[in-house]
């Protein structure tokens, strides 16, 4: 039937107990310090990563700050220029204004003279006038 071999097996128990060894030294324990300084390094980024996020949501308040203020600077600016504008065409426009006033005065100055000019002129030769009136009256 079956024989046992003694030596065979403690041959073999000898051979695992040393397998066992070399095999903790050079393969598990390596590995398992590989695994161990993994998880650390995995666990020191996700902790780089959260204060990264608490320090970018301060960045983004603080840029959000920023805009708001470059707007409400952006507004007084366009604001101040455009009242400056405003200032700067209601004078352009009284200095037209009081251009076209002199002419219209000088206009109605000329047009005053004209009319009396005209007058005496009429008036002069009103004699004419109703000489050739009377002539005309005359012939009919």
């Amino acid at each position: 039937m079956l024989d046992i071999h003694v030596p065979l097996m403690l041959f073999v128990l000898v051979l695992f107990l040393v397998l066992l060894v070399v095999l903790n030294r050079m393969l598990y324990k390596p590995l398992i310090k590989f695994m161990d300084d993994r998880d650390e390094s995995i666990a020191n980024d996700l902790n780089a990563a959260r204060s990264l996020s608490g320090n970018s949501e301060a960045l983004h308040a603080e840029a959000e700050r920023n805009l708001d203020e470059a707007r409400s600077k952006a507004s007084e600016i366009r604001h101040k220029s455009v009242e400056e504008a405003k200032v700067l065409a209601e004078s352009r426009a009284d200095n037209r204004r009081s251009e076209l006033d002199k002419e219209y005065n000088i206009f109605i100055d000329n047009l005053q003279s004209e009319k009396e000019s005209l007058r005496n002129s009429l008036l002069s030769q009103m004699p004419l006038f109703k000489e050739s009136l009377k002539a005309k009256f005359s012939k009919m």
